[in-house]
């Protein structure tokens, strides 16, 4: 019996919707990068992008557990003498709630390549209503 190996021509990727309302964010981000890269599918294959497109909405009504919304920091630095920015969670979650999902997910992706590919499918919006109703998307629960 052959190893089957799958090709990247030969995948069908379905697009699928993840409401993020009352979500915990590393449940969250798990499940999603999960699917980002095709693990559910049985014909995955660890070089090969397998995954499905993910909108997730409601990116603004995730909880952290604990005293993560004030205990959590982001950093990004702006490549100036002295510009290291840090915010808190709750500071990130009020001005832009789709950067906390997206760095939660970036982190649990493979760093290379493949992963940059991967992230790409992965859209985030604050609000419940997305531009991707062309696409015809599933809603997935988990």
């Amino acid at each position: 019996m052959k190893t089957y190996s799958a090709k990247a021509q030969d995948q069908q990727k379905q697009w699928f919707v993840v409401d993020a309302k009352e979500r915990v964010l590393g449940r969250l981000a798990s499940f999603v990068a999960t699917r980002l890269r095709g693990k559910h599918r049985p014909e995955y294959t660890p070089h090969v992008d397998t995954g499905d497109y993910i909108v997730v909405v409601n990116a603004d009504k995730i909880s952290l557990t604990g005293r993560k919304l004030d205990a959590k920091m982001y950093h990004h630095y702006t490549g100036y003498p002295g510009g290291l920015k840090s915010k808190n969670a709750r500071e990130l979650l009020k001005k832009r709630p789709s950067e906390v999902i997206n760095h939660a997910v970036r982190g649990m992706l493979p760093k290379n390549r493949l992963g940059r590919k991967m992230i790409k499918k992965l859209k985030v919006y604050a609000g419940p209503d997305h531009p991707h109703e062309a696409q015809q998307p599933q809603p997935l629960d988990f």
